[in-house]
This record gives structure tokens, sequence and C-alpha cells, in this order.
């Protein structure tokens, strides 16, 4: 090779050098901006869900936002200056004693929650989206169907009358707060708030980390009935936690579309064959030994989607009435035939 080529190649390979370097700087790029998005959409959400969802029904599912919806019906302190009181604390003193795990997303979802709240408690007050009919501006002689909004003027207002809807409004405050805080995860950054109680707890008690966050916010969501004495609010304000916990696997995890099979058979060429042939996926086949007489059988790991799953399982007693499955939700699935590999 002459010696210009030789330097040409070598050049060659330098200028692709800084082609990828700036193809990852760019990807890495998108993707922080994409991750920042997804806190600020997400930090919008949670504000609307608070202030025009959850805290005009007295509403207080977990958390600091929880505890400071009760304390600002209570004692007419408002709720992002009551919230953000609690977080900053709690977010410094989580820094102190578990280290720096919180992230600048987080103090960053922090801040946005407490400034979307401010804007909407300035703009729209605290008068709830979902009620039947029209406001009352006057007390109604027979309260048995109204509830009353407080403060829900800068003047010192007494607030508006209105018919309350239960159901809806539970149903959609808990499809919000879901939302919400499903995009703040996936964005890479934590909850914060009384979460930082629990895990505080956690490393000197070494009790489950989930079973504190459950106690912390139980008792957040049983002040609504020590401070209203009305059994319904936290009943409604703990089905708001399981509609919102449903929508954070949703959309952190996505649809569990897929299942992965484990197939123990004495007839595994039977049953590549069907999934080869017939289903046109891959796996794969190991050796295994059972317990109960040692004998080495054959197992086959498979991932497929739903339909197929149902199609496999239907025709597995033909390929192998003896067979033993274990079919399990895969949440993520990534390689060759699935989601791409991330490159960081």
């Amino acid at each position: 090779m002459s010696k210009e080529k030789s330097v040409d190649n070598k050049k060659n390979g330098v200028l692709n050098k800084i082609w990828q370097s700036e193809d990852m700087s760019s990807n890495s790029f998108w993707r922080e901006a994409y991750a920042y998005l997804l806190v600020i959409v997400g930090s919008a959400l949670f504000a609307v869900g608070d202030v025009m969802f959850s805290n005009p029904y007295l509403l207080a599912p977990g958390g600091t936002w929880g505890l400071s919806n009760v304390l600002s019906t209570v004692f007419g302190w408002q709720i992002s200056i009551t919230a953000i009181c609690m977080d900053i604390p709690l977010l410094i003193i989580g820094t102190i004693i578990l280290g720096p795990k919180f992230g600048v997303k987080t103090v960053v979802s922090t801040i946005l929650i407490f400034v979307f709240a401010w804007i909407l408690e300035h703009t729209w007050g605290y008068n709830p989206v979902v009620h039947i009919g029209d406001f009352v501006t006057t007390q109604p002689a027979d309260l048995t169907d109204y509830n009353l909004v407080p403060h829900s003027d800068e003047n010192g207002g007494t607030g508006l009358w209105f018919k309350p809807d239960y159901v809806i409004n539970t149903l959609v405050t808990g499809l919000i707060y879901g939302a919400a805080i499903g995009l703040i995860f996936r964005s890479g950054a934590t909850s914060g708030g009384s979460d930082i109680v629990s895990m505080i707890i956690h490393k000197y008690t070494k009790i489950s980390l989930g079973t504190l966050v459950m106690i912390v916010d139980g008792c957040i969501t049983l002040s609504t009935f020590i401070a209203f004495k009305e059994v319904r609010l936290p009943i409604y304000s703990i089905v708001v936690i399981a509609i919102e916990s449903f929508m954070i696997d949703l959309i952190v995890d996505g649809l569990k579309t897929h299942k992965t099979m484990f197939i123990v058979t004495d007839r595994v060429d039977t049953v590549r064959d069907y999934i080869i042939n017939d289903l046109k996926r891959g796996g794969t086949c190991f050796s295994g030994t059972g317990l109960f007489n040692g004998v080495e059988r054959k197992m086959v790991y498979v991932t497929l989607e739903r339909a197929d799953m149902v199609r496999l399982r239907s025709h597995l007693y033909e390929l192998d009435p003896d067979a033993f499955v274990n079919v399990m939700n895969s949440s993520e699935i990534l390689g060759k035939g699935f989601k791409a590999l991330p490159k960081e």
C-alpha cells in the first residue's frame, strides 16, 4: 500500500471517529431533551390533578401534596407554598442522610410542580372541573348534595357551592396523577416528597420500603377522615392511588403484550418445529435436571406476543401432553426481533 493511501485511510478513520462521536453526542442531547420534556409535561399534569381535581373534592392520595390539600382546607394555606415548604427540606435532609441519589431531574420536577400549581391557584383557583350542574354563589338551603369550594377567590370569599360527582372525579384524578408520575418516572426522576421519609426510616429500621411507603401514604390518606369526619374521603383517595398505580405501570412498562414461556418437555424437537415453522419465532433450548427423580430433561425458553402464546398453549397438548409450562408477563423485551438495545 502506498504512503498516500495509508495517510488517506488514517484520515478517514479519524473522520469516522469524529462523526460517530458527534452522532453519539447528538443522540445523547436529544435523549436528555426528551427526558426533560417528560419532566415538564408530567409536572404540569401533576399540578392540574392536584389543584383542579384532588383538592376541590378534599382528596389526599398520599405524598406531601396530599397532605398539603388537607392543611390548605383546614388552615387556608396555599397548597403550592405548603408543599414546597415540605419538599425542599425533605430533599435536603434526604441528600444528607441518603446521599445524592435523587438527581437533577427530581429537583427540577419538584420546582416545576410548585410553579405550575402556583399559576393554577392564581388563575383557576380551587374550583373543580368535574361537577353536576352550575356553581351556586350563595349557600343552598339544603346542603345534602352540595360541597363548598373554600378560598375560591383572592379576596377572601367564602367560596362556591357545587354538586360533586365523586365517582367520575376519582377516576379522572387517578388517571391524571398516574400519567403525571409515570412520565416523571420515565424521565429518570423520582417522586421525592414523602417517599424520602420512607427511605430514611428504611435505612435505620430495615422495614420493607414498600411497606413503609404504604404506611406513610396511608396515614396521609386517613388524615382526610380525621380532618373532615367523612369516611368516603379516604376510600376515594385509596381508589385514586389504585388507579394511579395502574397508570404508572402502563406508562413505565407499557402494555404487557409479551409472554415468556418455560416449557419442560421430552419432545423438544416437536415443540421446536412448531415454534420455528408455525409461529415464525426463535427461542432457546437448554437442559435441566428434575429435583424429584434426577432425570435430565430439555427446557424451551421462548418469548412471544400474547396471540402467539395462546396458539402455542392451545397446541401444546398435541405436541407433548406431559409437558410442564410456566407462563410469565414480560414488561420489557430487548434484543433482536423486539425492542432495540439502548446504545448507552
